[in-house]
């Protein structure tokens, strides 16, 4: 049947639902370590995506479980739309999380606390929150027997925090079939809100940030070669100190900073709302208008490589024939090949450098009817809000399904408190969500799936 307004009783339970959605996922620890060795992968995936599989099917749906390996498994059910030959909505999560140090944190992360009406844990906001917002909307769908405007295709990724080799990479290599007939997709780091003072003075207006940009990575490393040797004898071709200098070079660098479509969109949007001028010779004074979004978007403004890892030496009197660092890039749209090529540079003539990985940047276009319907779906339940395109500093799996022609959006709805400072929970310590938040984007994401 079509899709019809919920009741209240109906309403509250989509939003009771993704609370409890989100706690169950918190509470099983996924954590991916990376890497190629099933030893390092642990259980975790598989036990959430078992979970995931339980609460489709108890709602009389039939998912279909994809194991790229074993242990690396995603879930996927295609709800069919009114109109079949309309192009198809992919909704998308990821079931993995980064890992968490208990001893870092004031909580257990893995224990989904709520602490005065705030849900932490690992994941919170990264992103089993709208992985519990998709499935209590998935299963409102399949208790009501209602249908959507068009095909949804419901995916919960494995893998997504270290590339997606086994998760979205593998599926569009793979099991491509899953996403026919689909033209767009929604998943994380995206559609939460900011606070700006309004330029008359009348209050404040919330933005939320559609993400419709992404950056691309580029994960590389350096190898240095030299002259293995006593530790007591003069060497002139020591590996460590060729790729230390390699790294001091790197790091020394300042990438001039440009500004994309989507950051001048975002800064121009901003400035009519408040009234506040932005200038490039000092956008810094500008920035803190974008509260908890702050972090990502300063990240957009240029590209940039940080040293994340060293592996060099095995004991204290031998100089090493090798060394490495491992370099996490990012780069703006068209940077890729000048990126590299300034790395290689700069890593000078006696390092080599390594591609391990690299994923393309985003720039999916914002004025169509797709993004009107989200932002309608956000002033239903937030009149007077805005919704304002902008670019992500760090990367998703729509960046696989860009691929094959799907243009992927960021819009995982919260309404956050003006003083969360958001963007530095995505990994961080003592990541956080307000219960309220996930009770709103529920809401949202209903009205989408019911106006797309």
């Amino acid at each position: 049947m079509p899709l019809t307004d919920p009741t209240p009783e109906q309403l509250a339970l989509v939003q009771d639902e993704a609370v409890r959605i989100t706690r169950d996922l918190i509470r099983i620890d996924s954590s991916n370590y990376g890497g190629h060795d099933p030893a390092s992968w642990g259980p975790g995936e598989q036990e959430a995506a078992d979970y995931v599989v339980g609460q489709l099917e108890e709602v009389g749906l039939a998912p279909e479980i994809i194991e790229s390996a074993p242990g690396r498994t995603s879930v996927v059910v295609r709800i069919p739309g009114e109109d079949r030959e309309r192009g198809g909505l992919v909704i998308h999560g990821h079931l993995d999380v980064v890992p968490a140090n208990a001893e870092d944190w004031s909580v257990d992360p893995f224990a989904a606390e709520v602490l005065d009406g705030v849900l932490y844990g690992r994941g919170a906001v990264d992103m089993k929150d709208m992985d519990g917002m998709i499935l209590a909307v998935v299963r409102h769908l399949a208790r009501t027997g209602q249908k959507p405007p068009r095909d949804l295709v419901i995916i919960m990724f494995a893998d997504e925090e270290a590339g997606g080799t086994y998760g979205s990479r593998w599926m569009i290599e793979h099991r491509r079939d899953v996403f026919e007939g689909c033209t767009e997709a929604i998943s994380e780091v995206g559609g939460y809100s900011i606070t700006l003072p309004r330029r008359d003075g009348e209050g404040d207006v919330r933005a939320y940030l559609l993400q419709t940009a992404e950056k691309g990575y580029a994960w590389l490393r350096l190898r240095a070669a030299g002259r293995a040797g006593h530790g007591s004898v003069p060497n002139d071709e020591n590996a460590i100190v060729r790729l230390a200098q390699a790294v001091a070079a790197i790091d020394a660098h300042r990438f001039p900073r440009e500004y994309v479509a989507s950051v001048r969109t975002l800064f121009d949007t901003v400035s009519g709302i408040t009234g506040t001028p932005w200038d490039e010779s000092d956008v810094d004074a500008f920035l803190p208008l974008l509260g908890g979004a702050r972090q990502f978007v300063t990240g957009t403004l240029a590209d940039s490589a940080n040293v994340t890892t060293f592996h060099a030496g095995y004991k204290g009197n031998v100089i090493p024939q090798t060394a490495e660092a491992e370099l996490d890039c990012r780069f703006l749209p068209g940077h890729q090949d000048d990126l590299l090529a300034l790395i290689d540079e700069l890593s000078g003539p006696h390092v080599e450098l390594v591609v391990d990985k690299i994923g393309i940047s985003l720039d999916a276009p914002h004025d169509t009817p797709f993004v009107e319907a989200m932002h309608r779906s956000i002033r239903a339940e937030d009149p007077g809000a805005e919704l304002i395109p902008y670019c992500l500093s760090a990367g998703t799996d729509n960046k696989q399904l860009a691929q094959i022609g799907i243009d992927g959006y960021g819009f995982a709805p919260l309404q956050l408190p003006a003083d969360l400072d958001f963007a530095p929970l995505f990994h961080g310590i003592d990541e956080r969500v307000p219960v309220d938040a996930i009770r709103f984007g529920a809401r949202v994401l209903l009205r989408l799936v019911r106006d797309c």
